[in-house]
């Protein structure tokens, strides 16, 4: 969980820990296309953690909360009826807040698919058992095409993976073995696999009173990845547009209320796709890892970016003051 996730965590949650076991780190190890760029140390930190622990975790708040499990019953939605039939029951509401990941079948009910598979990514990671204080938090620009590797350390094990946009990618296996290898890691391990809606969200996020969330409205920033920090803003911003509309008496407005809450977030998926041709274009590469190397700001503007310190139009006024000629044709695409 960067920052950005844990301010968002804090503040829906009013509570200042985590309530699941964690790995903190403030120090990173950046490389990119297997050449060592530098380090940062001092960093804002970040929360590492397991995603089943996390989401057991969640649960948990909800049932707290008053809200009625129906996990492991197959439904079929309604979604002129906003109902959902299971064999025993039917529930109806007001609202259906879809929050479903990237396979959404909700999003797939609605537009007849749940992504674009040509401009979708796609990850790969294995986790190994064991916790290693010693094992460092690193990064590896270009470890898959139009994308990167990791290896997080966490309190139970370490995850590691590469993903990136699946159609630059025609052997992600092959990429993770390589990683693997490049790291010295030889043991056998499960690989497992997911879709990853790499800043291709939906405009609209939803019809009518269904509101899409999270992965499910793709909602995942193209160049790091994270897709949490926005499935707990745009979680939470879904209930306030629906609880607003409710009280306003006008339930049908609450789709208009959400997608003006949700600018800032698509002006920044939209900013992030025009930087990733910074990162990732091949002739403008040599320029990015000689940058990058040499300046402690980029690296500093990269973590504050995970912090949610700063924002990637931020970062955009900052490279075209710097450096206007790779800006100017990542802009143009050439």
């Amino acid at each position: 969980m960067t920052g950005r996730a844990i301010g968002h965590y804090r503040r829906i949650f009013d509570r200042e820990a985590l309530n699941v076991p964690f790995e903190r780190r403030d120090s990173f190890q950046f490389f990119a296309f297997e050449e060592n760029i530098g380090g940062a140390s001092g960093a804002p930190p970040m929360h590492l953690i397991s995603r089943s622990d996390f989401d057991a975790a969640l649960v948990g708040d909800a049932l707290e909360a008053g809200a009625v499990d129906f996990t492991g019953y197959a439904g079929q939605l309604d979604p002129a009826e906003r109902t959902i039939r299971f064999s025993h029951a039917a529930i109806t509401a007001p609202f259906i807040v879809a929050a479903d990941g990237v396979n959404s079948k909700i999003a797939k009910s609605l537009f007849g698919q749940a992504f674009d598979r040509a401009k979708v990514g796609f990850a790969l990671e294995v986790e190994r058992a064991g916790r290693d204080p010693e094992t460092p938090l690193r990064i590896d620009f270009g470890a898959a095409e139009w994308g990167y590797g990791w290896q997080f350390p966490k309190a139970c094990g370490t995850t590691i993976g590469v993903g990136g946009v699946m159609s630059r990618n025609t052997d992600m296996k092959g990429a993770l073995d390589r990683y693997l290898k490049h790291l010295g890691v030889t043991d056998p391990l499960k690989v497992k696999g997911q879709f990853l809606p790499f800043g291709e969200f939906h405009p609209v996020p939803g019809k009518d009173q269904i509101l899409l969330a999270g992965d499910a409205a793709g909602l995942v920033d193209p160049i790091t990845g994270e897709g949490l920090a926005h499935a707990l803003h745009s979680g939470s911003l879904a209930a306030v547009a629906a609880a607003e509309a409710l009280d306003a008496g006008v339930p049908e407005s609450a789709l208009t209320r959400y997608r003006k809450a949700l600018r800032p977030i698509h002006a920044s998926l939209r900013q992030a796709r025009l930087l990733r041709h910074v990162l990732f274009r091949e002739s403008l590469r040599p320029t990015f890892i000689r940058r990058f190397r040499q300046s402690k700001s980029l690296k500093s503007e990269y973590l504050q970016l995970l912090a949610g310190e700063t924002e990637y139009a931020s970062i955009m006024r900052g490279m075209l003051a710097r450096m206007p000629g790779i800006a100017w044709r990542a802009l143009r695409g050439t």
